[in-house]
């Protein structure tokens, strides 16, 4: 297959590359500054340009940049780069897409499991309505920015994505040196809900999405079982054989992190109902299996 990556660089973007190479899947890259290699293609989120040439003759689209969530103090102007990054982005891939003479089977687009908002103890599927605060309000802009694409009869997959366990990168990849070092612990009471996902089974489930034409709209992707942080804590301290006698009371936090802080304390416990049902099987369910899968990475 021909697949068009935006977001590359990053994490996820990055994993999916090498599987899809890996497999002898051509792969084209959509970059923002010029190409400087075969197979990469310019676009820039910000004007809305895509050089739709590059997506010709594509089987799928994997939508996936984004600035990131946790990477900078939730100010105004950073709030505006998160959501402009991830709307107007996807509204120019959607637009792209639609307009080619021959557009690809499958857009996925990435998505998270923010959408819910806080869902306290009680566990939610496909089927919940979205929740309140800022990165709901912005997962249901981002999720809506591909109507153009669904419009013109392309299958549209929303890849709504939970905690990704990596050790390269993303919000785990800052949690293993605090706990190797043997400073992590819960984060203010621990009773809420991590709804979290192997970095392994994120890109096995990104590649069962554009393989699966059944599939369309939001899927979860999340392990079966979510955990709380008390929980996510005590494993760390198992796999890593480290103490997990810190805590981060919630004051500290907000005072740290900002308005950010509260997403960091809001409990999201999140079932991938659709994706098993679709016949996915989970190579890392448990949490202590995914820590250590992401160690051995």
């Amino acid at each position: 297959m021909r697949i068009a990556v935006t977001g590359s660089s990053g994490l996820i973007g990055s994993a999916l590359v090498r599987s899809l190479l890996a497999d002898g899947h051509q792969v084209v890259r959509l970059v923002r500054r010029e190409p400087t290699a075969p197979r990469e293609v310019r676009w820039d989120p910000q004007r809305q340009f895509v050089d739709a040439k590059g997506l010709a003759d594509c089987d799928a689209v994997v939508h996936l940049a984004g600035a990131g969530v946790g990477d900078h103090r939730w100010t105004e102007e950073y709030k505006k780069e998160m959501r402009d990054s991830r709307v107007l982005g996807t509204r120019a891939i959607a637009d792209a897409v639609a307009k080619l003479d021959s557009p690809p089977k499958v857009l996925v687009n990435g998505s998270a499991i923010g959408f819910y908002g806080d869902t306290g103890d009680r566990a939610v599927d496909e089927s919940a309505p979205p929740g309140t605060g800022f990165l709901a309000e912005m997962c249901q802009e981002w999720e809506q920015a591909t109507a153009p694409a669904t419009a013109a009869g392309v299958r549209t997959v929303l890849a709504r994505t939970g905690l990704v366990v990596a050790g390269g990168g993303g919000a785990w990849g800052r949690l293993f040196p605090l706990f190797k070092a043997g400073l992590g612990g819960r984060l203010g009471s621990g009773r809420q809900y991590w709804s979290f996902i192997a970095l392994h089974d994120e890109i096995a489930a990104l590649r069962h999405l554009i393989d699966t034409p059944e599939l369309s709209g939001p899927v979860n992707l999340t392990a079966p079982e979510p955990v709380t942080n008390r929980e996510v804590t005590a494993a760390m301290g198992r796999v890593l054989h480290r103490p997990t006698l810190a805590a981060v009371p919630a004051p500290a936090l907000r005072i740290a992190l900002g308005e950010f802080a509260t997403d960091v304390l809001s409990s999201q416990r999140v079932i991938p109902r659709r994706l098993l049902d679709s016949g996915f099987a989970f190579a890392f369910p448990k949490i202590d299996q995914a820590i250590r899968a992401a160690l051995a990475d």
